[in-house]
């Protein structure tokens, strides 16, 4: 979000952009035919492969906040990396890192 801030008009590009993609993520995280938790790690795995630092660590939260482990958070990770090979794993110690904060935080609970 700071990067949209930064750049000339950004701020109303993200205006514009915030209500639809909320609306968005309301309709694929809201449970179906898979549970919010899965979609969630789902998620958090593009995040990784992506190489999104603020992906990573929300999508790490609402993992926990769906009631995620820390080791399906990391099987997550983990995917990603077997996915996108080695410049993805560096990020994996980004998702290492945001689950220690946010268990230290206590977000799950």
């Amino acid at each position: 979000m700071n990067t949209m801030k930064a750049i000339p008009g950004g701020v109303e590009i993200g205006k514009a952009f915030g209500p639809f993609f909320h609306g968005l993520m309301k309709d694929t995280t809201s449970e179906g035919g898979m549970s919010g938790k899965y979609k969630e790690l789902i998620a958090l795995a593009i995040g990784i492969a992506s190489r999104c630092e603020a992906c990573i660590y929300t999508h790490v939260e609402k993992c926990l906040k769906s009631g995620a482990t820390p080791r399906e958070v990391l099987d997550a990770a983990g995917v990603a990396v077997m996915m996108g090979g080695g410049p993805v794993y560096t990020y994996a110690t980004v998702a290492a890192a945001a689950l220690k904060h946010w268990e230290s935080s206590n977000v799950a609970k």
